[in-house]
């Protein structure tokens, strides 16, 4: 728990840090040879922390990657999925919606056919319809993408 580290689910880590941080900052005892202070050594050997510190100094966060740097990490890993999605346990549904994801960000209409074999097996009628719907909404985009150029 030393670190500043809390636990979801758990209401009284903070409680627990609190205490920690306060016994952290107990003055030297006479009769104990541990002193506990920022980057003192205890008598464990090991490097004491000021719980209080590290609460209040979040570890800096990296920068943000560039547009292109997330495209090109989108196309690698759309190239690595496109052969082992099948391998993926998912309902109709879900193999609908992925494979609309794959279509949509890779703008690939090869993959149309396989939606529409997708769509074919949801049982559910709303949701059947919905999913034809998408593939009759996509089919447009395609068309009229290539009719514009």
């Amino acid at each position: 728990m030393l670190g500043g580290q809390l636990m979801f689910g758990h209401q009284d880590d903070q409680q627990t840090l609190n205490d920690q941080a306060t016994a952290l900052q107990m003055p030297h005892n006479d009769n104990d040879d541990t002193v506990i202070s920022d980057g003192a050594q205890d008598n464990s050997g090991g490097t004491a922390l000021n719980v209080s510190t590290q609460l209040n100094n979040p570890v800096p966060q990296q920068p943000a990657a560039s547009t292109d740097d997330l495209l090109s990490i989108k196309q690698q890993a759309l190239t690595q999925l496109s052969p082992i999605v099948n391998h993926l346990d998912q309902t109709p549904e879900e193999k609908f919606k992925t494979t609309m994801m794959m279509i949509q960000a890779s703008d690939d209409q090869s993959l149309i056919n396989e939606a529409y074999k997708a769509a074919q097996n949801i049982s559910d009628e709303k949701q059947k319809a919905q999913a034809l719907l998408d593939i009759v909404n996509e089919i447009n985009y395609f068309t009229h993408q290539s009719q514009e150029n």
